[in-house]
């Protein structure tokens, strides 16, 4: 990176922050973006400011919001007495996607790891014992990830909530729709036995 003048050096190294983008790829970035006019940099740098500036968490239920309510707690079709328990923004945007559902969520902003200095406190944890706690909510789905940390984050919430009136649920893990068997791996096959329904 020596080679490159102190205002690539200074992009490139900013580029290098965002997750997943190493030295490499920030330099492929920061040449592309040399290469594009200055209005593709002027509207670039203005989005980015942008959402930094119209951007906030939703009161209710913590996704990223224009407003001080997202469009789905604002929603009146939703069912408000159901609540999908999700790690992160992306997760609920998937859900959405999936067309399926059509309760409300509430959004954690991570799972718990202790070794990353990520516990109880820095998750939105007290926020869904305080929705729950002003009433209204029958169910809560955990749709924390299928790992270590998103398992544990479950297990934590269920034990927190055990002492209420809520049904607290799971959702289903195993084989995905279209896969094979026989490319599964131990722990997909325990759960998807583990978690068999009816037919």
């Amino acid at each position: 990176m020596n080679g490159y003048a102190p205002p690539i050096r200074r992009l490139i190294e900013e580029l290098s922050r965002f997750p997943g983008i190493g030295e490499k790829t920030a330099t492929r970035l920061a040449t592309f973006i040399i290469r594009g006019t200055r209005e593709d940099a002027q509207r670039l740098a203005e989005s980015i400011v942008d959402v930094k500036r119209k951007i906030h968490l939703c009161s209710v239920c913590f996704h990223l919001s224009e407003g001080d309510i997202c469009p789905i707690c604002a929603d009146p079709s939703r069912d408000q007495s159901i609540v999908c328990v999700v790690e992160e923004p992306d997760a609920l945007i998937a859900i959405e996607e999936s067309q399926s559902y059509r309760g409300t969520y509430h959004v954690l902003h991570g799972a718990l790891a202790p070794l990353d200095g990520v516990g109880p406190e820095q998750l939105r944890l007290q926020e869904l014992i305080d929705r729950i706690v002003r009433g209204g909510i029958r169910e809560v789905i955990l749709a924390t990830n299928p790992n270590v940390q998103g398992e544990s984050t479950a297990l934590l919430i269920t034990k927190l909530l055990r002492q209420t009136a809520v049904a607290i649920t799971r959702i289903a893990q195993g084989v995905p729709v279209g896969g094979e068997l026989k490319y599964a791996d131990r722990m997909t096959l325990g759960k998807a036995l583990e978690f068999r329904r009816g037919m």
